[in-house]
């Protein structure tokens, strides 16, 4: 399984922007071809999911839509998750995925 780290969470504004960043200890070949997720998790919620990255484009849950972009920096082997429009009930911490293996989470929090 390959580890994975997110970065880049903290504390910002309603309407703020913040972009967090998942690293991957992949290899390459696996890297490019295998679906990276992001998801969230609010105090006392579920784990929901975000949106994706896979081979023929992404997709976003119906929440972040618009707001929100996932990328994918193949030679770093690096996704990214910009979040911008932030509201206070996207806060949560956030974690990205791929095949069996998650990061450990990242804090986001979004208050005045």
């Amino acid at each position: 399984q390959a580890r994975l780290a997110e970065s880049g969470g903290g504390l910002v504004q309603p309407g703020g922007s913040l972009r967090l960043a998942c690293r991957t200890g992949a290899i390459t070949s696996v890297f490019n071809t295998n679906t990276l997720a992001w998801y969230r998790q609010a105090p006392g919620r579920q784990r929901e999911w975000i949106g994706s990255s896979w081979l023929r484009g992404v997709n976003y849950t119906d929440s972040v839509q618009g707001r929100f972009t996932i990328s994918r920096d193949n030679s770093r082997k690096t996704v990214y998750l910009q979040m911008n429009s932030l509201k206070p009930e996207d806060t949560a911490v956030y974690y990205c995925q791929m095949g069996n293996s998650w990061g450990q989470g990242t804090q986001v929090i979004v208050s005045s």
